[in-house]
């Protein structure tokens, strides 16, 4: 692999990772338990569990599942839970069997869940109980045989967690069914002292079935295999190496693991090197994650541009900003050079950005931490990873000009789930055609303009969101910023900004008056519109779809 990229790579990180054969994911958790027994492996809402006790608990829900709901290698379990202990210990218990997750947004509508349920042919879901009556909707139109419902309360000490489920419950946060259900803590009940066999899971069996945002109609499953998402770890574990001890470090979890960002990077990736996971259910209001800096002493985080904008705007975390991180890391979207300045010059850590999507596992790309590097690069192909540029005919593009981003790697996934057609569309000749548009300097650094279907076209022109946003979000007194385009009878489109105001004072003549000097005539806002907040997903990415919808 002789790419000008490599020359950006630290001395100690290798430009190859190796998969053995024989490993699958649970193999990895399972050695990395039986490595640090006694150390805490995952807290959540001041309740901690060792690596000793998180093997456990996952080794009694696995004869659970194979030994009372018969479920088999290959058959699929949803899981439909936010950021808490009986996330990780249901996933790991799915592994040890080769069942396959399909992780499930737990705020999905009974439309969304029915459609992922359905179309995944799901046999047994783990629900939180906040959720049920939705799934009492649906559940006859799907293949769901075994609902297992757990509690927020049901990862902590007995007295506590039986406070807290009956004040929820009295406060009517708890909502009544009349489902046939199994208690989360009846299931681990009746797995516990009983075996279970152990299937061979080889690397190409399929592990994960990841469904994408659904921005162009209905999700597609990513079919992520152990090989996948185990490359993925490794990667991810290479290209940290020579700034984490194993064993010591401390992961803020604030992004959803239902999310593959979260799922590879902060649970897998880093819990296989005997690191602590701090999982927060809830992390807005962002004051719910800024008080776990003061609590643990946090030395890795993940985040999106939204959540480390949140924070800088935080009065706490501007007054008292995390002593012990070592690195944060953003992905999901563009960060903001002014949100990762802003966050640097209040910590003192830079923000390491990345970039990935669902169908890579999802990390591609990564900016070396030992250089300091412009922020707006997304940084270098990981190990064992190649990227290229290529124009809508498939050509590889001159350096610096801009094109679609494919990549090529053994954690692209298999394809997806049941839709040969999307597959076809999406990988070609084991090149996955990202959709993002990119250009890559002479250094091989990588900088993605913007989404191709989101790219703004004014008179023939090409208008990148990203770039509109940028300038704007810069204005000392702009909080937020999206920008899409809209028809417009003379420039066929234009560009529109949505702007939530950090000061009341801020005017439209304000901003126009700014872009007049950061932008060309073409990029310019045409039309502004002043709104309290911007519609996000639960990752906290913004969602332009949506406000294109009620455009």
């Amino acid at each position: 692999m002789s790419h000008v990229w490599l020359k950006q790579y630290p001395e100690k990180v290798s430009a190859t990772i190796d998969i053995p054969e024989g490993t699958c994911i649970a193999s990895l958790v399972e050695a990395t338990c039986k490595k640090f027994p006694n150390k805490k492996a995952l807290t959540c809402m001041g309740t901690s569990v060792t690596f000793r006790q998180f093997d456990r608990m996952a080794n009694d829900f696995a004869a659970f599942l194979q030994n009372d709901v018969k479920l088999a290698k290959g058959e699929r379990i949803a899981i439909m839970l936010p950021n808490i202990i009986q996330f990780p210990i249901t996933l790991l218990a799915a592994t040890k069997i080769g069942a396959v997750c399909v992780n499930t947004n737990p705020l999905y509508t009974p439309r969304e869940m029915k459609h992922q349920f359905a179309d995944s042919s799901a046999k047994v879901l783990v629900i939180l109980n906040f959720f049920v009556d939705k799934l009492e909707e649906i559940i006859k139109d799907t293949q769901i045989e075994t609902v297992i419902v757990t509690s927020i309360g049901d990862q902590m000490p007995s007295w506590k967690g039986l406070l807290i489920d009956t004040v929820l419950k009295v406060k009517g946060q708890v909502p009544k069914h009349n489902l046939n259900v199994t208690n989360f803590k009846s299931a681990l009940s009746s797995g516990s002292g009983k075996a279970y066999t152990k299937p061979i899971i080889k690397l190409d069996d399929i592990a994960i079935l990841q469904y994408t945002g659904g921005t162009t109609g209905l999700s597609k499953g990513a079919m992520l295999t152990h090989k996948n998402i185990i490359a993925n770890m490794k990667q991810i574990q290479a290209w940290a190496s020579p700034y984490v001890t194993e064993g010591d470090e401390v992961v803020l979890t604030a992004l959803p693991l239902y999310h593959i960002f979260a799922l590879s990077v902060n649970f897998l990736g880093f819990l296989t090197l005997g690191g602590e996971m701090i999982l927060v259910p809830k992390p807005v209001p962002i004051e719910n994650t800024v008080k776990l800096f003061s609590k643990y002493k946090i030395t890795v985080m993940t985040g999106i541009n939204t959540l480390y904008n949140a924070m800088n705007n935080n009065a706490e975390f501007k007054a008292n900003p995390p002593k012990h991180l070592k690195f944060a890391v953003a992905g999901g979207m563009a960060l903001q050079a002014t949100v990762g300045e802003e966050f640097e010059r209040l910590t003192g850590t830079r923000v390491v950005e990345g970039y990935g999507l669902t169908e890579a596992s999802p990390v591609t790309h990564c900016n070396p931490v030992h250089l300091k590097i412009p922020y707006g690069s997304i940084g270098v192909p990981v190990p064992s990873t190649l990227a290229e540029i290529r124009d809508d005919d498939g050509k590889i593009m001159a350096q610096g000009e801009v094109g679609e981003l494919v990549v090529k790697g053994p954690q692209v996934m298999l394809g997806y789930w049941k839709n040969e057609k999307e597959t076809a569309a999406s990988i070609r000749d084991g090149w996955l055609f990202t959709g993002d548009m990119a250009k890559m300097d002479e250094k091989g650094l990588f900088y993605i303009v913007d989404r191709k279907k989101d790219m703004v076209l004014v008179s023939g022109f090409n208008v990148y969101p990203n770039e509109v946003e940028s300038v704007i979000v810069s204005h000392p007194k702009v909080l937020e910023v999206a920008v899409i385009g809209v028809s417009d009878e003379k420039s066929g489109e234009a560009v529109k900004a949505f702007v939530v105001k950090k000061d009341e004072s801020l005017t439209e003549a304000d901003l126009r008056k700014f872009c007049a000097k950061e932008l060309t005539g073409y990029k310019r806002p045409k039309h502004y519109a002043f709104v309290k907040e911007l519609p996000k997903s639960n990752v906290g990415k913004i969602l332009r779809k949506d406000l294109r919808e009620k455009t």
